[in-house]
């Protein structure tokens, strides 16, 4: 017979979903738990991104998980390789036989009587519901279903092939064709030199520039450290250097922004030569760090740009047209193929519907706690990673504080917790960030305070004593026993004012 009543749900069976069982299986043994997956297999983002040169855009000594090393020679791995690294440690610990594939997650409704969650989830076509007494959203943050591509004039005229990377053909040929990526983020990035080394050309056609920055694929130094202090030893080792070294760095940009933005540009004019347009193509008007920097291992844009394989337009779209694109500098560019690299569709808690006793949630009317739950909803930690760091790091402080809440609520009788907000100001929004995909979906997203614990840091110490170490009894979360009567549910903006 099917269990259709768990201790916990897990949303997503991507690189956090597979974390938090391992979490939970090892903090709280013997809860019941199951992972609801939209998707017919797992992987999150490593399963569904197949275009060429797929990989991280962070070191894998901190995009890992904090209890498996990673032992391969590069830091800066390929998609595969990361795919195989989240089924392996499925395989390992035995939570494979715990996902329900093809399970999309439509709606959660929480009911304070019975103290239990109630999801229900799309299976072939049809409604089918499971009950839960706490939710753990691992889901991500952006859409599977598609990618955001901008309402460009003339694309009907188009008679090329128009791909958006997150839909990418398994049987695309482009050896010796004209291809134009637009964008120029990560995804971008990782596009333009896999592609350059079969196509005749390819060009990066951006808005706007973006910081670059170079580093090795493999660390010479983690690869030493295994070999002289084993696996584990190592991957911890290197793990803290990665974060403080990347802390101090982010740091230092925030204070002095215009050293930093000089000593990004002057690596970048080193790579290219002084002949190169730097000004005009990977000079931002913004300062580091405003925007993610986007990362290249080995030089390989750079590489390709010199080979003359590929090349970078700065310009405005003016429309499409049957060859090509028209631009508004009056320049044109024929195309084969157009890549659409133009940014992810944000959505908060997988987009699904949440109502807590009868009433919708609306994530913008509420503020985030300690950058893991919702105020007012009860029962649900969700992930979201930082934007200056390893998606992974605040992932798996974000499950083991899920974990602590279960023990907790366990061992004294508590069937609820959640966070209330009364009095607390929201004065900032989820993200501060300039970059498109964000602003463009931000009101999506609940909003924060500057004042802890209602904050969403971007600083993974801080938030190892905010999340691992903070105190539970911390005036905000109001726990409850079945006997008890609920708190009423109320939007935090409304008792700001």
């Amino acid at each position: 017979m099917t269990q259709d009543h768990f201790d916990v749900l897990i949303i997503g069976a991507g690189l956090s979903g597979i974390g938090a069982a391992y979490h939970l299986q090892d903090k709280c043994p013997g809860k019941t738990y199951a992972i609801l997956e939209q998707r017919d297999s797992s992987g999150g983002t490593w399963d569904l991104f197949r275009y060429p040169g797929i990989r991280s855009d962070s070191d894998m000594h901190t995009l890992g998980y904090n209890f498996k090393p990673w032992t391969e020679q590069k830091a800066i791995a390929d998609g595969p390789s990361i795919l195989n690294y989240v089924r392996e440690t499925a395989a390992e610990n035995g939570i494979e036989p715990h996902i329900r594939y093809g399970h999309k997650v439509v709606r959660a409704s929480w009911d304070s009587g019975e103290a239990v969650w109630t999801i229900e989830v799309e299976v072939e076509g049809e409604r089918r519901t499971l009950s839960a007494a706490f939710v753990h959203n691992c889901s991500g943050y952006y859409r599977y279903d598609q990618g955001y591509t901008p309402d460009f004039e003339g694309l009907s005229d188009y008679k090329g092939q128009l791909i958006h990377p997150q839909h990418w053909p398994d049987d695309l040929d482009y050896e010796g064709k004209k291809i134009v990526v637009i964008g120029s983020g990560a995804t971008a990035m990782t596009l333009v030199p896999a592609m350059a080394r079969t196509a005749g050309h390819v060009t990066m056609l951006q808005r706007s520039p973006t910081y670059v920055v170079s580093r090795p694929a493999e660390d010479e130094m983690a690869n030493r450290f295994r070999r002289w202090f084993g696996d584990r030893a190592a991957y911890h080792i290197i793990r803290w250097r990665n974060v403080l070294l990347q802390r101090f760095f982010f740091n230092r940009a925030r204070k002095r922004p215009d050293r930093a933005r000089k000593a990004l540009l002057e690596a970048v004019r080193e790579e290219l030569g002084p002949d190169y347009d730097i000004e005009t193509h990977f000079t931002p008007t913004y300062n580091p760090w405003d925007q993610r920097l986007c990362l290249i291992p080995d030089s390989d844009l750079f590489e390709a740009i010199r080979d003359q394989k590929a090349s970078v337009v700065t310009d405005q779209i003016d429309r499409f047209t049957q060859d090509g694109l028209q631009l508004a500098s009056g320049a044109t560019l024929d195309a084969d193929i157009v890549v659409t690299a133009t940014g992810l569709d944000l959505q908060f808690l997988g987009g699904m519907e949440v109502v807590v006793d009868g009433r919708d949630m609306i994530p913008n009317n509420h503020l985030n706690y300690r950058g893991c739950m919702v105020s007012d909803v009860p029962n649900l930690v969700t992930v979201f990673g930082y934007t200056n760091a390893s998606w992974t790091l605040r992932a798996d402080l974000s499950s083991e504080f899920m974990c602590r809440l279960v023990n907790h609520m366990e061992a004294e009788g508590f069937v609820e917790v959640r966070p209330v907000a009364a009095g607390v100001k929201a004065d900032e929004d989820f993200l501060d960030f300039s970059s498109g995909y964000v602003q463009r979906a931000i009101d999506r997203f609940p909003r924060r305070s500057s004042k802890a614990p209602w904050v969403l840091t971007q600083n993974y110490v801080q938030d190892i004593f905010l999340i691992r170490f903070g105190r539970l009894d911390d005036g905000a979360l109001v726990f409850r026993r079945a006997h008890e009567s609920a708190v009423g549910i109320a939007s935090p903006l409304v008792a700001a004012e």
